[in-house]
């Protein structure tokens, strides 16, 4: 109930005072003057203040109607479950000044249901407070009254009018026997005794029984009397009947009807009570025949539970598989099955247990730094990091503050504490990267830390400890560095405790084809394209060319070829080779001389510079045309001498 007040000051519910506590000043004369308001109407009449929802005045016949005990009482108690409704009412009436509803239904004290039309007005009391009158008609009482008007009328009518009400109610017969005759459903009638009354088409198909076998018979001694699995199924417990004694709706979603056959029929139905005033007389069962439709669900379970088997043996069988690739062609995402990379894997199998100081040796990009990682990842700092360190990418003046760190004002620049890679990879890995770039003045400095564990920063005069292990990695032959001068001797051997030499792609043609399909799958899922086949043509392709970029100038090509692949079709754009010299006999692999392979990368980096404009990095710089990291460029641009502007 809301708190009446002006329409545009919509109010709230107001709650009702605590038991006990004084009612106002006026509530008496109040009370008194409604109760002879009340009294003076002959039907239902009830005046209500709804700012506290209490019936304050009723008439006999509200009292009759309600089954009212004392007053004041609450009258939203009256509709249960029609808070909202009746709030809505009340405003209306008192915004309007008058409001009727039949949408408001009430319940007797009984608990039994009341079809009510209630007339609203607001009503001021003599002390000013505001309430509401209402008037209430019992509809069900109105149609009696309707009923015998009409009886009264057909009598004075005469003849004539019984024989037209005859024609009506058997017209409303016939109407009512082509609904059940045209209901899908079968509907079957019991009397308060559970003796059958009727049974339409629908339940003669479905259960065999005629309507005159059924008629006057114990319905559920004739198709419920048990349960599935054969177990008597007594009556009491019959939700059927318990329609009609307990006078409450019962729905069951899968039951057993037994047919005249003795074949057990699967059915959901919905037995409702038949009521009249206050008397149940039996109920109306609806059920529907649901075998089809529960064979058709355990087909459903058995297949889900079909797939649930075939994915987990699935899940199984690829657990299986990929244990499989991991034991043969997979460490850490090194891809290959040729005899080299075996003997690869072979080493760091036997080298990651242990803390010894590894040199990674082979052409670029031929995946130096993915064996790094797989050494440290099967050791036993694989908790720790590995810090990688690309020495051809250093400044000359900034080497020392790279790996061992500078106090703040070491230098200019230095404007605050920087902690260096040999601190950072305390407890794990150090991987040197080209670490034939680093200068020959600094390369003493380097083999101190390595045999002593220790350093300084820069600008600091604090030594630190360090437990770190070495795994470095480069592309020239840095025995012959050693021999040219141009690396420390000592630094070599302190590296080269563990060799491992990466062979060129070009010596294991065999990997050709898995690193290609690697290279097109993850380049597909991050660059969100559609993955093209990959059909032996291309194999055959790709596998006919040497690489001298190695598996990064593959991964280039495949990438390349992705982005520009038209209808799931790859092309690849591969070099065309120049015979250079006398054919080599047959079935013996072409032979060149340092000098020739040096002076063939010199004038091809110059090519590529040249197509750049001088660029280096960025794309179509140099690097991108050759397939190679900028810092490898930049390293080989060095290592020839090249003017890159010019």
């Amino acid at each position: 109930m809301r708190n009446p007040g002006p329409p545009d000051a919509p109010t709230h519910p107001a709650a009702p005072p605590p038991p006990g506590a004084p009612a106002s000043r006026d509530a008496a004369p109040d009370a008194a003057w409604f109760d002879r308001l009340v009294r003076a109407t002959p039907s239902p009449s009830l005046v209500v203040d709804p700012t506290r929802d209490r019936i304050v005045a009723a008439n006999p016949a509200a009292r009759a109607l309600y089954g009212l005990g004392p007053l004041p009482a609450a009258f939203s108690a009256l509709h249960p479950g029609r808070l909202p409704r009746l709030i809505v009412f009340v405003e209306e009436a008192q915004h309007r000044g008058r409001a009727w509803t039949r949408d408001l239904p009430a319940r007797h004290a009984s608990g039994r249901p009341l079809t009510l039309e209630y007339e609203a007005a607001p009503l001021d009391a003599p002390s000013g407070a505001p309430h509401v009158l209402f008037l209430a008609a019992d509809l069900e009482e109105r149609a009696r009254r309707d009923l015998e008007s009409d009886a009264d009328t057909m009598l004075r009518r005469g003849l004539t009018e019984w024989r037209r009400m005859e024609r009506f109610f058997r017209q409303m017969d016939d109407l009512n026997n082509l609904i059940l005759s045209s209901a899908g459903d079968g509907i079957y009638g019991v009397d308060a005794d559970g003796l059958t009354t009727f049974a339409n088409p629908a339940a003669e198909r479905m259960l065999g029984w005629s309507e005159a076998d059924v008629i006057g018979r114990d319905m559920h001694g004739l198709i419920h009397h048990k349960h599935p699995d054969g177990s008597l199924y007594p009556a009491h417990e019959c939700p059927i009947y318990n329609a009609f004694r307990h006078a409450k709706v019962n729905r069951v979603d899968d039951e057993i009807f037994w047919r005249k056959d003795g074949r057990p029929l699967r059915v959901e139905y919905t037995s409702t009570p038949m009521i009249d005033g206050d008397d149940v007389l039996g109920a109306v069962v609806v059920f529907r025949d649901i075998t089809e439709r529960k064979e058709s669900e355990r087909r459903l379970r058995e297949a889900l539970a079909e797939n649930d088997r075939l994915k987990q043996r699935l899940e199984m069988e690829n657990e299986y598989l990929l244990e499989e690739i991991r034991e043969h062609r997979n460490h850490h995402e090194i891809i290959g099955a040729s005899r080299p990379i075996a003997e690869v894997l072979r080493q760091v199998d036997l080298v990651a247990p242990t803390g010894a100081n590894v040199l990674i040796t082979g052409e670029s990009g031929t995946g130096k730094e993915l064996v790094a990682q797989a050494i440290h990842m099967d050791s036993p700092r694989a908790a720790r990091p590995m810090i990688r360190v690309n020495c051809a990418a250093i400044p000359r003046e900034l080497f020392e503050s790279e790996f061992f760190g500078h106090a703040r004002g070491a230098f200019t620049g230095a404007l605050r504490d920087r902690v260096g890679r040999f601190e950072l990879a305390d407890g794990g890995t150090l991987f040197l990267d080209e670490v034939g770039e680093i200068p020959l003045e600094l390369q003493g400095k380097l083999l101190r830390v390595l045999q002593d564990q220790r350093f300084e920063r820069v600008g600091e005069d604090r030594t630190r400890a360090t437990d770190v292990r070495i795994i470095a990695a480069t592309n020239r032959d840095l025995a012959a560095e050693v021999a040219r001068g141009r690396f420390r001797e000592d630094l070599f051997f302190r590296l080269d405790v563990f060799p491992i030499a990466l062979p060129p792609l070009r010596d294991r043609r065999e990997d050709v084809p898995l690193l290609a399909e690697h290279f097109l799958t993850r380049c597909c899922r991050r660059l969100n394209l559609a993955k093209p086949a990959l059909t032996r043509a291309h194999v055959a392709e790709l596998s006919a060319y040497d690489w001298p970029g190695n598996a990064r100038e593959l991964e280039n090509v495949v990438e390349r070829a992705a982005i520009l692949s038209q209808r799931g079709k790859l092309r690849f754009d591969l070099p065309r080779a120049v015979p250079e010299g006398p054919a080599p006999a047959p079935g013996a692999a072409p032979v060149e001389t340092e000098e020739r392979v040096r002076a063939r990368e010199r004038a091809n980096i110059e090519a590529a510079l040249k197509a750049a404009g001088g660029r280096v990095s960025g794309p179509g710089g140099a690097a991108e045309l050759l397939g190679l990291k900028p810092t490898t460029l930049y390293s080989r641009i060095r290592r020839h001498g090249l003017d890159r502007g010019r």
